[in-house]
């Protein structure tokens, strides 16, 4: 398995995170689901350089204030999911 992804997901349960704990998004009225595990997961399947820059954004997560980690995780999620919704209207 990658390293890197290995790297994540031993800091998020470090900070006590569910790696199952998952984000809901209303797309349309229409409730998209995603557990933290599976963003990790999608974003470790992109290029080398990508994936670095996802870690370090992750690490970055966690020196800012409060919401960090969880804002970090909604907005790739969403990122994910609009990648996906378009790509699926091609």
């Amino acid at each position: 398995m990658c390293l890197l992804k290995e790297k994540c997901k031993s800091i998020i349960k470090r900070e006590g995170i569910n790696l199952q704990s998952s984000i809901d998004y209303d797309v349309n009225g229409e409730v998209h689901t995603l557990s933290i595990e599976s963003i990790i997961d999608s974003f470790m399947e992109a290029s080398d350089d990508s994936k670095e820059i996802f870690f370090e954004a992750l690490k970055t997560s966690l020196d800012t204030k409060e919401n960090g980690i969880n804002d970090f995780f909604e907005n790739m999620g969403q990122l994910l999911l609009m990648t996906h919704l378009s790509n699926k209207f091609e």
